[in-house]
């Protein structure tokens, strides 16, 4: 089918981003490669509405990669709080780090080059190596997934390996010998945008779409059909419990382990079920404050976090070092919690707070 297509959906695409697609997106005004992959690691499993805040505040405090390679760990993941997936920060900093420790400070050119950089992944790399060196070669992302697999009526379960890599092969030959740098961009920004605006999950424009008369999922009626993927995404629920202790010190913040969800990021103490925060903090029951439980919703699961504050008063840090207020509850006093990466929900809690407390007490939350 890809075949038969020749130059047809490739020319087709090209004009109808240039008329109808994505122009005002700042990663679009630049082919530097540093721009480029941030804006593409940023935008995975993200939607570019929530992205452009991000990316501009990134960019002032990290201009260029050589700025970004010496960078802290904290002060990438504080930038990247409230975008999830924090994977994709500390493996910004590797990346940064490798291109300039290894590379030069110079991005590789290829597709295949930069697939072997920290966090890029295939598609990553073709989308920069398009966008940037005009390599001929395409993206599949879950949205071009979805678009190609409608166009081309391809049936296969995109669960495996195997089916990505036909569907990828297929995506290539879409791709004429002769096409330039400016098309092979416009051609890539085509296939985000066809998947973003129009060939939507459930309800795909199809009147709109410059492919509607050979795309063979709407010919027959199927595009909720496609893609095929056999395994789907289960969600589940979690209860957990916060403790928030605070005292003019700060608040007591441990870092997160470096697998599963916040991994690496500070946060408050937390507990699988009360009893446990309770023993943590045995013979301070009473002076626990039990807060409303608030939810937060990630892509696999529902979150019910239960907020229960603990005031410490006086100085309870002994100097040089912090003291642990409680046996066992690793971690540290922070006074300037803003600063470090924190998850997005306690984030936002914790600045809740801070505009509702009294006034008089309320450096025990700045």
């Amino acid at each position: 089918m890809a075949e038969s297509l020749g130059g047809v959906f490739f020319e087709r695409l090209v004009q109808w981003q240039r008329r109808h697609g994505r122009h005002g997106l700042p990663w679009q005004q630049t082919r530097d490669p540093y721009r480029v992959w941030l804006s593409e690691v940023m935008l995975q499993q993200t939607q570019v509405v929530t992205v452009l805040g991000y990316y501009e505040r990134f960019l002032q405090a990290f201009p260029d990669v050589q700025a970004l390679a010496q960078a802290h760990q904290d002060e990438v993941l504080a930038l990247w709080s409230g975008l999830g997936y924090y994977s994709r920060a500390r493996n910004l900093l590797r990346c940064a780090q490798e291109v300039c420790g290894t590379h030069g400070g110079e991005f590789p050119r290829s597709s295949a080059e930069l697939a072997t950089l920290p966090g890029i992944g295939p598609s990553t790399a073709a989308a920069i190596a398009a966008f940037c060196f005009g390599e001929r070669s395409s993206i599949l992302d879950a949205n071009v997934q979805r678009v190609l697999s409608r166009v081309l009526g391809f049936g296969e379960d995109l669960s495996g390996v195997r089916a990505v890599r036909a569907l990828w092969q297929r995506a290539n030959a879409l791709i004429p010998g002769d096409a330039g740098p400016d098309a092979m961009s416009a051609y890539t920004q085509g296939l985000m945008d066809l998947g973003a605006t129009i060939c939507t999950p459930r309800q795909p424009a199809c009147a709109a779409c410059p492919m509607q008369d050979i795309c063979v999922a709407a010919g027959q009626g199927t595009q909720l059909v496609y893609p095929v993927r056999s395994s789907k995404l289960k969600r589940s629920a979690e209860n957990w419990w916060m403790l928030v202790l605070h005292s003019p010190q700060g608040i007591w913040l441990q870092r997160r382990p470096l697998q599963g969800i916040w991994a690496g990021l500070h946060c408050v103490p937390l507990f699988a079920d009360e009893s446990a925060l309770q023993q943590a903090v045995a013979g301070s029951a009473a002076r626990l404050q039990h807060l409303p439980a608030f939810k937060h919703v990630l892509t696999h699961k529902d979150l019910y976090l239960h907020p229960v504050v603990l005031e410490l008063q006086g100085n309870v840090v002994a100097e040089p070092a912090p003291a642990v207020p409680f046996a066992g509850l690793e971690g540290r006093w922070i006074a300037d919690w803003e600063t470090v990466g924190l998850p997005a929900p306690l984030r936002k809690w914790l600045k809740a707070q801070q505009e509702a407390t009294a006034p008089g007490t309320r450096e025990l939350w700045d």
